[in-house]
């Protein structure tokens, strides 16, 4: 029996079976199966029909060389060169064994074991190879497959990839828009701001002035009450001439210079509200000047008085002051200072204000001021007993915008204003004590430089 035809049947249904996964085209297939069927003949025929050896041997020699030939040198057959490799020895074996019993017999014959050995260590390479072989394809298959899942995966994160940078592009483009309007939003904000500031700027020198407007009345009526007098004074002067009594003319000048030195006090004293109302109205200086602080804290505590008397008429107050005598000259921006001051003032007046409409004649409003040297530091203090703050909103009062005023009445800008004019502007510091309905204290201290 030729183990040939069983190779050939063997090399046909694998390389069918291999390649069917592969891409081949129709001749080719058509070819291994017609030459599957032929080796079943072939085979067929040398059992049954006894056809001579010789020729089914050399037929089967041919087509095993044919396919040899094929597989290695045509790219379809290149995953399968690994298998072909295994038959070869067998092949070349068998072919060297058939071609020595052809030309010398007896040499075959003598040398039969030799071959017979040669063909089993041929089939134990084919073996051994094959199942190598088949061990590398499936690993070499897995790692296709694992290969082909890589790629899926890269695809599919190219894809999310892809996705992703639409979306972020499109939040970025929404962040864009959202930081323009917000933009847009702070620059309304700033310009509501600035107008803001300037509105509590524009009322705090409504009550400056109404306070001045009150103040300077005081000084021209003694300015006019003195010069009416004085010019009274003269009438009689001239009347003592004419008869002659000139001591009582030298008492009259003496009366008339007494008061010309009254009228040139008061009109100083006009001089100085004039030039402090300027000064408040005017902007800020940017240099620091020596600044007497009980000065300052007296004339703005009358000015923020004066200021509510001339809303309310009926409003009386208690003004306590105890300024330290001995307390030097400090360098401040004085016109940021008495902001604040009257700032604080005004407060005190509208807190004790509140209060008596609630409590009627038995409620006696009572503002203070007091200044003294403490650690190398001006404290100033300024206490009323209004209605006091809650304690759930002490530590909001000096927040910008917030107020405790009725709408209209306050933009809540005071405090805050103070608050930076004080710790930001003169690297002091502003608390606050208070107990509801029964009084506030504020306390700024400004370092001496």
């Amino acid at each position: 029996m030729n183990f040939d035809y069983i190779l050939l049947i063997i090399v046909f249904s694998y390389l069918r079976k291999t390649l069917q996964s592969k891409i081949l085209l129709p001749q080719i297939d058509k070819y291994l199966f017609m030459g599957f069927w032929l080796s079943i003949m072939l085979l067929i025929a040398e059992l049954f029909l006894h056809t001579k050896e010789g020729i089914t041997a050399w037929i089967a020699h041919g087509m095993l060389f044919i396919i040899l030939y094929f597989c290695l040198t045509q790219k379809e057959f290149k995953t399968v060169k690994s298998f072909i490799y295994s038959i070869v020895p067998f092949v070349i074996v068998n072919f060297i064994e058939d071609f020595a019993e052809l030309i010398n017999s007896s040499f075959h014959d003598e040398w039969n074991n030799y071959f017979d050995t040669a063909i089993v260590f041929s089939i134990i390479w084919f073996f051994a190879m094959f199942f190598i072989t088949r061990k590398q394809r499936k690993d070499m298959e897995a790692e296709q497959l694992k290969a082909v899942e890589r790629e899926k995966e890269f695809q599919q994160s190219e894809i999310l990839k892809a996705k992703l940078e639409i979306q972020v592009a499109e939040r970025t483009a929404e962040i864009l828009g959202q930081k323009e309007e917000l933009q847009k939003a702070l620059d309304k904000l700033k310009i509501t701001q600035a107008q803001l500031i300037q509105s509590e700027k524009m009322a705090s020198l409504g009550e400056l002035t109404a306070g001045i407007a009150h103040e300077i009345q005081n000084p021209l009526n003694f300015v006019n009450n003195f010069s009416e007098v004085s010019s009274e004074l003269l009438v009689e002067m001239n009347e003592e001439i004419v008869k002659g009594d000139f001591e009582e003319v030298k008492i009259i000048a003496s009366d008339i210079k007494k008061n010309l030195e009254k009228i040139n006090f008061h009109g100083k004293r006009a001089d100085s509200i004039v030039k402090g109302m300027l000064q408040h109205s005017r902007t800020g200086s940017t240099i620091k000047e020596a600044t007497d602080i009980n000065k300052l804290a007296d004339e703005y505590l009358r000015l923020a008085y004066h200021g509510l008397r001339a809303k309310d008429k009926s409003f009386n107050a208690d003004l306590i002051t105890d300024f330290d005598s001995s307390l030097p000259k400090i360098n401040v921006f004085a016109q940021e200072i008495g902001r604040v001051l009257l700032n604080l003032f005004t407060n005190a007046f509208y807190a004790t204000h509140q209060r008596q409409k609630k409590s009627g004649e038995a409620y006696k409003p009572t503002v203070s001021v007091t200044t003294a040297l403490k650690d190398n530091a001006v404290e100033i203090t300024v206490k009323d007993n209004g209605v006091g703050i809650p304690t759930a909103i002490k530590d909001k009062i000096m927040q910008p915008f917030f107020t405790t005023k009725p709408t209209g009445e306050g933009t809540g800008l005071g405090l805050s204003l103070s608050y930076d004019i004080v710790v930001k502007g003169h690297s002091g510091s502003i608390s606050i004590d208070s107990r509801e309905n029964d009084y506030t204290v504020f306390t700024i201290l400004l370092p001496m430089e």
